[in-house]
């Protein structure tokens, strides 16, 4: 699944949303759906209640509701039980709601068209500086953070321009950038800090995070300059503005007398302002 992760707000309150890019389309946690519609505080054992109830939604309960992986509130990445629009609308059904309709229409809405065009940014940007604020983020690392995410999207919209679209074609131009002022691709940098999954510069720290705004930053000013077009001048406006990056590195690292790459990720120096139980997690299949 290639898919794009999105927070939608009802009423003020948070519903995680899924767009699986190959098969066009949406889903939404199930979870988040029953608490917008009853308000309960523990969707877990709704769901659990609502499925007795039920038993020809339960029958078909797997099938309406596959595991998906989604932010989960603690900022990690779970599976969790979601459901496209005409999974959710059944769902709605067995729920007996004064919000059902609204839920409905709304619901329509988002489905309308690209979760992505809809959004207001704003809204998005203001959430995502709460969610890193939560997660024990600095201030200042958070707002390196949202810097970044602005000149990324200049970025990839100048690539488009270049005439790259496949995401395969991101993914080298990117391991060119990252290669040319940290001396690794992105996969081994990932590995020199012990991550996985994980995002990459959710983990940098305030100085990773600078050198790698400056790298994108410089390729985007480049390839504007240039107007570059396809994958091989991209490829060296890459190297360019990487190489802008890594000479504003070694003169850093000159000044402090140690490397400025660090092994460090975001667990080693940042605690969670907040601890949620098991009780407050998304209901799911482990």
């Amino acid at each position: 699944m290639k898919e794009n992760f999105y927070i939608q707000l009802f009423e003020g309150k948070r519903v995680r949303i899924v767009w699986d890019a190959e098969k066009e389309k949406y889903y939404f946690a199930v979870a988040d759906i029953v608490q917008v519609l009853t308000d309960t505080v523990n969707p877990r054992d709704y769901i659990k209640k609502m499925l007795r109830r039920d038993p020809e939604l339960k029958s078909k309960w797997g099938t309406i509701c596959p595991p998906v992986e989604m932010i989960a509130p603690d900022g990690k990445r779970r599976k969790t039980q979601a459901a496209e629009l005409e999974g959710i609308f059944r769902i709605i059904q067995s729920i007996p709601s004064k919000k059902a309709e609204p839920v409905k229409k709304w619901l329509a809405e988002v489905g309308a068209q690209r979760v992505d065009q809809m959004i207001d940014p704003e809204l998005t940007f203001q959430m995502a500086v709460e969610d890193y604020r939560r997660q024990g983020y600095s201030d200042r690392w958070i707002n390196e953070r949202m810097r970044s995410i602005e000149m990324r999207k200049e970025l990839t919209d100048e690539w488009h321009r270049s005439g790259i679209h496949e995401p395969k074609d991101f993914a080298i131009l990117t391991n060119v950038l990252t290669k040319a002022w940290s001396g690794m691709t992105t996969g081994e940098y990932k590995r020199h800090k012990g991550l996985t999954k994980q995002n990459l510069r959710d983990n940098m720290t305030n100085v990773e995070l600078a050198l790698n705004t400056l790298a994108e930053v410089a390729t985007t000013e480049i390839a504007r300059e240039r107007q570059t077009k396809g994958m091989k001048e991209s490829r060296q406006a890459a190297k360019a503005g990487g190489q802008i990056a890594k000479n504003t590195r070694d003169d850093l690292e000159r000044q402090l007398g140690h490397s400025v790459i660090s092994s460090a990720r975001a667990s080693d120096y940042i605690k969670p302002i907040e601890h949620l139980d098991d009780d407050a997690l998304p209901f799911s299949e482990d």
